[in-house]
């Protein structure tokens, strides 16, 4: 499936990618899949939606402004222009840029195929590395993001955009607590769980983010240096939440 291109058009390119992809079908052309609205308390934004899009719309800066901030450092000006956040969703890459903040704000990604719609949580999405549960005839049509609290972000790499992360974290913050997410640090993005639990009683938050965690060594960042700035990032974060 084509949308903006940013990351298939790349696999095909590869000298590895040619025989791997058959077909391709391009849904960049179809409006259905374009547009953001807010609607029963949620914020729903179509699968093709650009980064350019969410930097440009007022309503995500007014409603959901750490998405926009997020949007700006995905990439140059081209990527940025061509990129969809559902291309994100899908990629599932453990270094995609929004997908910590969609987990931590709890989004839901609605899926359409011959079958009707079903919803699936953001943290029942991600299944192992780049698999996710979207079956083989379905595709991502939407994402409905809850409004309500605060939601903090932060991407760490070699600059401050146009870069693939070595780290990012994202928390929100609600009556019912601190909701925490990350990528760059296993193999999905992932929800913090045991770090949620250690915010929400007063433990140990770095020590209990490090059991969430599973960070590998590779050319951006070792696993020490990833583990270690995570927790840096989480305790500012929460603070600032």
């Amino acid at each position: 499936i084509l949308a903006g291109g940013t990351d298939l058009m790349v696999a095909i390119n590869a000298r590895d990618g040619i025989d791997r992809i058959g077909h391709v079908l391009d849904i960049w052309p179809l409006r259905e899949l374009r547009g953001i609205e807010e609607r029963d308390g949620d914020l729903r934004i179509s699968a093709l939606a650009t980064y350019t899009d969410l930097m440009r719309s007022e309503l995500i800066h007014r409603r959901l402004p750490a998405l926009a901030l997020v949007s700006r450092e995905v990439g140059a000006w081209a990527i940025q222009n061509r990129g969809t956040l559902g291309g994100n969703v899908c990629n599932a890459s453990p270094a995609g840029d929004t997908l910590p903040l969609l987990l931590a704000a709890e989004a839901r990604f609605v899926l359409g195929g011959p079958r009707g719609e079903r919803i699936v949580p953001a943290d029942e999405f991600f299944l192992a590395y780049r698999k996710t549960a979207l079956a083989a005839d379905e595709l991502l049509l939407r994402i409905d993001v809850p409004l309500g609290g605060k939601l903090v972000y932060r991407k760490v790499g070699t600059r401050r955009a146009q870069s693939v992360s070595r780290t990012l974290v994202a928390v929100a913050r609600s009556s019912r607590g601190a909701r925490i997410a990350a990528g760059s640090v296993a193999p999905v993005p992932l929800r913090c769980r045991q770090a949620e639990a250690a915010v929400a009683q007063g433990g140990d938050v770095r020590a209990a983010l490090l059991r969430d965690i599973a960070p590998i060594d590779d050319v951006r960042a070792t696993a020490l240096y990833r583990g270690r700035v995570t927790g840096n990032v989480l305790l500012r974060l929460l603070e600032r939440s």
